[in-house]
């Protein structure tokens, strides 16, 4: 069976591997605040048993992305190499450029906010064109794909998992900051989800 791409939703895809690129440069890297899913597995495995997240997050991702494949088929597989491929391509050219915000270094608060929005934003979009910019998005989509849920609780259970967990070796104060973030970022992806594509490449 062949597969095609369609112009429109490559370029939903790439928006929001945009947008949540310059988030994730422009504030959450400033931030200091631990992650949920995925980035927050390998961070934990690696205090714990000492095991690489160069490793760890190969494996799960991979994991993740196998699982959405043989789940959503191979559009969810050719739409989510768009994602992640922008979403490498426009990390590297912010990288190019000076933060535009460094003084939310020492606003945990505010860039916990802020963060959640580009996250929520940039997600949502290349979640509901059909891809998904990273392997924690792929577990997202593969288990509402199950279950029937909204993608919003499975991003919000995941993350809750992992940053439990993280409490093991993360002073409570700075979860709390990571705590809002994912609740925030997870309810803003369901919400620009619900407003589905036309067109649905993984169906």
């Amino acid at each position: 069976m062949s597969l095609s791409l369609s112009p429109r939703l490559c370029l939903l895809n790439l928006a929001g591997s945009a947008i949540l690129s310059f988030g994730l440069y422009n504030v959450h890297a400033l931030s200091g605040v631990t992650e949920g899913g995925i980035l927050g597995a390998t961070l934990l495995l690696h205090y714990w048993f000492h095991i690489s997240p160069a490793w760890s997050g190969l494996v799960m991702n991979a994991a993740c992305y196998l699982l959405g494949w043989k789940l959503m088929g191979g559009g969810f597989v050719l739409y989510s190499l768009v994602a992640g491929g922008g979403f490498s391509l426009f990390y590297a050219l912010f990288e190019l450029f000076p933060p535009l915000w460094p003084q939310l270094a020492d606003m945990p608060l505010t860039a916990s906010v802020l963060g959640a929005l580009f996250v929520g934003v940039g997600v949502g979009l290349c979640v509901r064109a059909g891809g998904a910019p990273g392997g924690d998005d792929a577990l997202a989509m593969s288990i509402s794909h199950i279950t029937g849920w909204n993608i919003r609780w499975p991003y919000l259970l995941s993350d809750l998992i992992v940053l439990l967990l993280s409490l093991s070796y993360i002073p409570l104060e700075r979860m709390g900051y990571s705590l809002l973030t994912v609740i925030l970022s997870g309810q803003i992806i369901g919400f620009v989800q619900s407003f589905r594509a036309k067109e649905n490449p993984a169906a």
